[in-house]
């Protein structure tokens, strides 16, 4: 069986083989993970002679045997919302999401966790295989590893052994490992920014080069594993507001353009641009920033003008060292809107840029769901991102707003919630299944009867009890303020 190739637009083509060790696993995998939606896509659709589906499972086929050939094993495991082979974890893209969720979805229904595929795999075994976990999966019910066996074995099909789910304890040491990258990459962020910011307004000239280090961590982190670095965003210190901010908004930018399919390279250009967006208020008098009380006309004008001084700002730093153009842009467009009702009214007509549509709806969302002087009570989460997306007088893009509801889900992570077991929780990471947006994985902070839990449980709002009701629903969102609950100190 020939080995499967990669053709780069515009190059040569490029064998699989030409990979090592890791590398080609991530490659062979991500080939495996997509064959394996596209069988599950046409068994669902046509019956097993229609040639559609006969390609579908000869090219999976293909893309297991091709990586049995190299490594003598194939091993397919789900945890959480990770998928690994051979223990190798397989990065999840854009490209490839609606092929992760579909997976991790089916194996999640089916109990299963993992499956192991023995050397002669034939295209009629991937057929019995899907098309039982498929059934299994509609049906309901809850079969367990051996029933699961029985019902291939029954088939004549003998080449998977499948395992349950369990959390490994490498997976556990990948996630712990995940987590304190994301915290040394989230400190060090706050800090660089902390002494930009400080240098600008002591009319110094500061290093670029920290900051563009800082973002490209911020970039790699992103695209390793998000869920850390965004949970982290909700520390949203009140004494470091200006730089927690920025960094919180860089963030949310990079996550966000990395779902509408910017590539690596866009992501560095975007994360600096969203770092830099408010660097202009490096200009605006500490007391304007500070006040409490209501803002006067001239402390109003003080903080309209901050884009256009962020502008000013830029120009001063692109004399010593590269900058690109498009962070101007944003310092300067960020809130202008899309109808450009917004501030600075532009003197001739434009269109406000796409990194300036998504740095304003991070920027938007951090900023009301923060505690700031003029604002101690911050939104709810979920009302945040409700208003940006029902209220258009927000001015914000209604297709870039989608997609940060689908990278934050319907309740954003930090969100307290009440459970209809009376149970306090926060959410830890929206759902990895699409058609389970409104049911996240929370971590469990209270007893039902008020009683606070540190660390608290994780807990997926998906799961159901075997007659089918889910265990465990969100009644209403409510502030972690009241029950004296910090956020933050269940993220870090």
């Amino acid at each position: 069986m020939s080995t499967p190739r990669l053709t780069p637009a515009g190059g040569a083509s490029t064998s699989l083989n030409d990979f090592t060790g890791d590398s080609f696993l991530r490659r062979a995998g991500r080939q495996l993970v997509v064959s394996l939606y596209g069988a599950m896509r046409v068994i669902r659709l046509y019956p097993p002679e229609n040639e559609a589906v006969k390609n579908a499972l000869a090219d999976l086929a293909a893309a297991a045997a091709t990586i049995m050939e190299r490594e003598r094993e194939l091993e397919f495991r789900a945890s959480n919302e990770f998928i690994f082979v051979n223990a190798t974890r397989l990065r999840l893209d854009l490209d490839n999401y609606a092929a992760f969720s579909q997976i991790l979805s089916t194996l999640r229904s089916c109990a299963i966790g993992s499956f192991r595929v023995s050397e002669g795999a034939v295209t009629r075994d991937w057929l019995v295989l899907l098309s039982q976990l498929m059934a299994g999966a509609k049906s309901g019910d809850e079969p367990t590893i051996g029933d699961w066996l029985e019902r291939l074995q029954g088939a004549g099909v003998t080449v998977f052994d499948l395992g349950p789910p369990v959390q490994a304890e490498e997976d556990r040491d990948f996630q712990e490992r995940a987590k304190e990258a994301a915290k040394r990459t989230y400190a060090q962020s706050v800090a660089v920014t902390k002494d930009v910011i400080n240098s600008v307004r002591m009319g110094q000239a500061p290093s670029i080069k920290k900051i563009k280090r800082v973002v490209q961590s911020i970039v790699d982190q992103i695209l390793n594993e998000e869920t850390s670095l965004l949970g982290l965003t909700t520390i949203r210190d009140y004494d470091e507001y200006t730089f927690t901010h920025s960094v919180n908004v860089c963030i949310f930018s990079v996550a966000l353009g990395r779902r509408l399919g910017l590539s690596k390279l866009q992501l560095y250009d975007l994360g600096l641009a969203a770092l830099f967006h408010d660097i202009g208020k490096s200009r605006v008098p500490l007391a304007v920033l500070n006040k409490s009380d209501g803002l006067t006309d001239d402390d109003w004008r003080w903080l309209a003008a901050h884009p256009w001084l962020g502008v000013l700002a830029l120009f001063h730093m692109r004399g010593q060292q590269e900058l690109p153009y498009r962070a101007m842009v944003v310092a300067y467009e960020h809130h202008m809107k899309m109808d450009l009702t917004g501030y600075p009214r532009p003197v001739r007509p434009r269109e406000q840029s796409i990194f300036s549509r998504i740095v304003a709806v991070a920027d938007g969302f951090d900023a009301a769901t923060s505690r700031r002087a003029y604002q101690t009570v911050p939104m709810s989460p979920a009302a945040v991102l409700a208003g940006m997306r029902d209220n258009p007088r927000r001015g914000m893009d209604p297709v870039v707003v989608k997609g940060f509801i689908n990278l934050l889900g319907v309740f954003p992570v930090g969100t307290m919630v009440v459970l209809d077991t009376f149970e306090l929780a926060l959410v830890h990471a929206s759902s990895p299944r699409p058609e389970a947006m409104a049911r996240p994985i929370v971590r469990v902070v209270s007893d039902a009867r008020g009683n606070v839990l540190y660390p608290g449980t994780l807990v997926d709002l998906a799961e159901t009890t075997p007659d089918g009701t889910f265990k465990r629903t969100i009644i209403k969102t409510d502030s972690p303020e009241r029950y004296g609950i910090n956020v933050g100190d269940y993220f870090v």
